[in-house]
């Protein structure tokens, strides 16, 4: 209850994606690409040309499987409380909203000029935006924050983006533009010193 006082966000955040998802799998299944669809998960065909721009962030909140929700809230849980302490609440939902969006909307970019469309899903760009945003701050702090070091944000980064890259049906493209919009996000959030 302690950590939970102290990283309020983070766990709303994570609570928030629990709940969606048996939302999802008591009115269908996760599994089932048109249940997500009626859902809210991402496609640019239907963003595009039916304007259904809300998709770049209902997305983030639906998860394929117990897997993928299991694994990203994992990373939210260790990344996100430090994140969360670092930056203050409001900063650090920001990043993981905006980050998250802006991940979206970069793989969205990438499918118009590729015309390679898929459904999509998951809170993978926002948490990758926690992750690139805790690689501008470890670095503004001398390559360490709390128990957290350059090379141990690093290794999970670089792991984190290698399982994406040797899996099929993961959206890679959000996990990359998520991490450079939570990076830049953080260069211009990130004050030591000031909390909010």
């Amino acid at each position: 209850m302690e950590e939970l006082r102290k990283e309020p966000v983070t766990a709303g955040l994570i609570l928030l994606n629990i709940l969606v998802f048996l939302i999802v799998e008591f009115t269908g299944s996760s599994q089932n690409t048109m249940h997500m669809l009626d859902c809210g998960a991402a496609f640019t065909p239907m963003i595009i040309q039916g304007g259904e721009y809300y998709r770049l962030f209902t997305c983030m909140f639906l998860h394929f499987g117990i897997e993928h929700l299991l694994n990203n809230m994992l990373v939210l849980f260790v990344l996100g409380s430090r994140l969360e302490q670092a930056i203050g609440k409001i900063k650090f939902l920001l990043i993981y909203l905006i980050g998250g969006v802006l991940g979206n909307v970069i793989s969205l970019l990438i499918e118009l000029r590729t015309q390679d469309f898929a459904v999509s899903a998951g809170a993978s760009g926002a948490v990758f935006a926690v992750m690139g945003a805790m690689i501008y701050i470890v670095i503004r702090n001398k390559g360490w924050l709390g128990d957290l070091s350059m090379r141990q944000i690093l290794v999970m980064a670089a792991f984190s983006l290698y399982f994406g890259f040797a899996s099929t049906g993961v959206d890679n493209t959000a996990h990359v533009g998520g991490m450079v919009s939570g990076f830049f996000l953080a260069v211009i959030f990130y004050h030591p010193g000031r909390k909010i």
